[in-house]
């Protein structure tokens, strides 16, 4: 990626995307430890100050891969910002998920739960047990989901097969939608407890 030319540094631009920055196999799975010392390897060979006495060209390359970088590791240390990344790279429209869907098998919780949060806004404490129940129930539905994804990302990785992403991006959506039932619950719950 860098070589050195009559004593001056001169850098290529960095890689755009991240899997590659990293020096990474375009896959779902992970070694967290190793993306942690890749990172860190990374990010003292980008460092701007290491490109101070360089030209501007390099200077400006050195700024671009540290954002990169740093872009880089948060969404790869987060399986779903991961899905969403090799999803939105594999072609797949991530600006078509809807969170806003309810999915089929969610319909009554979720008429019941708006009841129950409209009631707690209108000052009816006596909804607060369900609604700290209903905020159980979907937190173990994420866990569920999560474990899920986990799986296709084994699945995906050892096979490459799409029809799996097709799959994995359906679970991220209904991920997205449940994290919004929690979100919500959380935050009517927490706006009347204090």
């Amino acid at each position: 990626m860098r070589h050195f030319l009559l004593g001056l540094m001169r850098v290529s631009p960095p890689p755009s995307n991240y899997f590659d920055f990293f020096g990474l196999q375009h896959k779902l799975q992970l070694d967290l430890k190793d993306l942690e010392k890749r990172f860190y390897a990374l990010s003292r060979e980008w460092h701007p100050d290491r490109f101070a006495r360089a030209g501007a060209r390099e200077q400006q390359d050195s700024v671009d891969a540290s954002a990169i970088l740093n872009d880089g590791y948060r969404t790869l240390r987060d399986p779903v910002a991961r899905a969403e990344y090799l999803l939105k790279e594999q072609g797949f429209d991530i600006g078509a998920q809807k969170s806003n869907h309810v999915p089929p098998e969610l319909l009554e919780e979720v008429f019941e739960l708006n009841m129950a949060l409209d009631e707690l806004r209108h000052g009816d404490q006596e909804v607060r047990p369900q609604l700290e129940e209903s905020r159980t129930k979907f937190l173990e539905m994420r866990r569920e989901v999560d474990e899920d994804l986990a799986a296709q990302f084994v699945q995906y990785d050892s096979t490459g097969d799409r029809a799996i992403l097709e799959r994995i991006r359906a679970i991220l959506n209904r991920r997205k939608y449940i994290r919004n039932l929690v979100n919500e619950v959380e935050k009517v719950l927490g706006a009347r407890a204090e």
